[in-house]
């Protein structure tokens, strides 16, 4: 199997060489594009696994280009994470509602965006695929936005992710250290106290549906199906 190759499009050549060393270094290949047009030339002539996407560019706004992607059946599918300046939330909302798959926060962590990668494309695996619904609980992906008995509650980023990531592995125990690399994309040597924090504010958030979301004592937790299923 080759290695998967992810598109970096951002006209700042420096941010571009140092993505590409560190992906490279991760294992990826790599291919960059300094605006728009020659992005969109460059998904046409050979669609990558994943699109790292610069929402500030100079000649087609990044949301336009997530508009276009998403909107068309050949490219619609290829994960897309959108590289943004502190100050651009309307952006981020837009790209969200368009089909974005995450967004990175400039200035960024090279690490992060490699562990940010690494687990959208493990969710890209088909064991892995984002039930929608379970209980009283669903999710829609594409729009980030979750229900609770047909009742739309707040989620933040995190949260959603963390409620995504249950979802996509009813059934499956999750340990403290898992849920931090996929979550958190951080080292699962840090402190797992978190995990168990955002669990709880997520519990307290889903209503009806917070005890499909088991405690596993000593391990972690564990989404479970009321309709066994």
């Amino acid at each position: 199997m080759g290695r998967q190759r992810i598109l970096v499009v951002d006209d700042e050549d420096d941010i571009v060489q140092v993505l590409e060393f560190a992906l490279r270094q991760a294992g990826f290949e790599t291919i960059a594009a300094g605006n728009g047009l020659d992005a969109l030339a460059r998904i046409r002539e050979k669609a990558p696994d994943l699109i790292l996407l610069d929402l500030m560019l100079p000649d087609i706004p990044g949301t336009e280009i997530c508009r276009q992607l998403k909107s068309s059946a050949r490219t619609s599918a290829i994960p897309l994470i959108m590289l943004t300046a502190r100050g651009d939330e309307a952006d981020r909302i837009v790209g969200f509602e368009l089909g974005a798959d995450d967004y990175i926060t400039k200035p960024f962590s090279v690490r992060e965006v490699v562990l940010r990668i690494k687990a959208i494309l493990r969710r890209q695996d088909p064991v892995e695929k984002v039930r929608e619904q379970v209980g009283p609980l669903r999710i829609d992906p594409a729009a980030h936005r979750c229900f609770v008995e047909d009742q739309e509650i707040a989620l933040t980023a995190l949260e959603f992710r963390l409620l995504e990531t249950f979802m996509s592995r009813v059934g499956r125990v999750q340990t403290r250290e898992q849920l931090l690399q996929d979550v958190w994309t951080v080292s699962p040597e840090m402190q797992t106290r978190t995990v168990d924090t955002h669990v709880k504010r997520l519990r307290e958030k889903l209503g009806s549906g917070r005890d499909l979301i088991e405690t596993v004592r000593g391990i972690g937790y564990r989404m479970t199906d009321p309709a066994g299923v």
